[in-house]
């Protein structure tokens, strides 16, 4: 393979030459350029990127830091991002963490040795100390959905504690009269988010009671586990809000397993929007982020902070949408 020595010896010029003819970075003649460029094709040179983006100081990379690619959620996250980021001349590098805090700061340390332009990050355990060090190393960041405080920086997340409001309206107005919520991981900006909305929009009611709250993990098995006990406490609940859709799958799975009837005994009601919830019988009613708006937003303001062409911190929160299927009573329809 040929080097960047054998290009400026065939050339006859330096090797400094021969990197500012290939970053375009600095004044060359025009017949000194028309040589290093017909050395570079007759040698077949390729330039090494992450060289070439150290000479010019971009690399035209990034890095995605997101806890559970088997999540339809970040998988359909991560699409949006490596689309914009494609789109814009950019290259991804995905980071899966498994939700481990030692995998986090590993992926963060290994990316910042590949000299990455910036950062977009899903995690949730994120800390202020860790942002003011990519900060003070001029490394952008943009974190998605789940904020790990405000004004620290750039947050790009759907409305989160609204979307649970809404579910509550949807089920209320449908008729139903007790109604439990399975909520994640309450070290999880979302899931902390979420069970605030349902609180609020329900602690009015007589009927309420915190044993109506039971943790499900964000995931399929921890939506059939809390259905299972909350149906021991309260057999009588006729409307379910959990807080994804992996929850909603494995509430209604155990509810089949149960012999109760969705939506007639309890409706059911799930939050993100993935592709799953259309193909369960019934179809599972939603609170729909716009998945593929907020990955792209993300990407295009983590290359606006990277090009510098913005500087401030800011939380572009986006709102959701109540898609009614068959899960809850009433006829499929998308509600703003």
């Amino acid at each position: 393979m040929a080097t960047i020595r054998d290009v400026a010896k065939l050339a006859n010029v330096s090797i400094a030459t021969v990197s500012r003819v290939i970053n375009q970075n600095g004044y060359v003649n025009g017949e000194t350029k028309k040589k290093v460029n017909n050395a570079i094709e007759l040698l077949k040179y390729k330039p090494n990127s992450i060289a070439k983006g150290l000479a010019s100081g971009k690399t035209k990379t990034m890095a995605l830091i997101l806890p559970d690619i088997s999540n339809p959620f970040f998988s359909e996250l991560a699409r949006a991002v490596e689309d914009s980021a494609s789109s814009q001349g950019y290259t991804v590098f995905l980071c899966n963490t498994d939700s481990d805090t030692n995998k986090e700061k590993d992926y963060i340390r290994k990316m910042k040795d590949r000299f990455v332009d910036g950062i977009l990050f899903a995690g949730h355990t994120l800390q202020e100390p860790e942002i003011k060090t990519l900060e003070e190393e001029k490394i952008p960041l943009v974190v998605l959905d789940r904020a790990p405080g405000e004004d620290i920086c750039l947050v790009v997340r759907s409305n989160n504690r609204e979307g649970a409001k809404l579910a509550v309206r949807h089920l209320l107005e449908i008729g139903c009269n007790k109604i439990a919520h399975i909520y994640g991981p309450q070290e999880v900006a979302t899931a902390r988010e979420r069970l605030l909305g349902f609180e609020e929009a329900v602690k009015e009611f007589s009927w309420y009671t915190p044993s109506l709250l039971e943790q499900g993990d964000f995931t399929i098995k921890g939506g059939m586990d809390a259905v299972g006990l909350l149906l021991k406490r309260h057999p009588d609940v006729d409307g379910i809000f959990t807080g994804n859709d992996l929850m909603a799958l494995g509430a209604l799975k155990k509810l089949k397993q149960l012999k109760i009837k969705v939506p007639d005994q309890i409706s059911l009601i799930g939050f993100d929007g993935i592709e799953l919830t259309e193909i369960t019988e019934p179809e599972i009613t939603t609170i729909a982020q716009p998945i593929y708006q907020i990955g792209s937003l993300a990407t295009s303001l983590l290359i606006k902070k990277i090009e510098g062409s913005l500087l401030l911190h800011k939380s572009h929160e986006i709102d959701v949408e109540l898609v009614v299927r068959g899960s809850t009573k009433g006829n499929s329809k998308v509600i703003s």
